[in-house]
């Protein structure tokens, strides 16, 4: 039997963090959550994780440091980045950093089960943009 994918979930908003959780678990995924950067770097979780999905703003440290660090630190998984401000600079730094995805908030739950199904499937291969359908 196989077992299930990890998606680790980084995001300052508890709801979002709760919404995305209870999505992702229904479908029959782990899921792992953490309020920040930081916490998530702590965990013991960060070799499980099957893909990444993590808030671009946030206290502290952002998504695109925290994907620097996993990279540092020899890690490379699959990365959603999700933002509420999809300016083009956003979207050409998360496209440098390897994104698999890009999704402006507020977004739909296929446009993120379609990101993390690509992102499970391929590992990769250019970053899509999704948004509220």
């Amino acid at each position: 039997m196989q077992k299930a994918p990890v998606i680790s979930i980084v995001d300052d908003d508890e709801s979002v963090r709760d919404a995305i959780r209870s999505l992702l678990r229904a479908l029959g995924y782990v899921v792992d959550t953490f309020a920040s950067a930081e916490d998530y770097l702590q965990s013991p979780h960060l070799s499980d994780t099957s893909c990444l999905i993590t808030d671009i703003q946030m206290p502290g440290m952002n998504g695109f440091e925290l994907q620097r660090r996993l990279v540092s630190k020899g890690l490379q998984m699959p990365v959603i980045f999700m933002t509420a401000f999809p300016e083009e600079a956003v979207s050409r730094l998360a496209r440098d950093a390897g994104a698999v995805s890009l999704l402006s908030k507020p977004f739909d739950e296929q446009a993120l089960i379609s990101c993390l199904d690509r992102a499970l499937t391929e590992r990769g291969g250019g970053i899509t943009e999704g948004s509220a359908g």
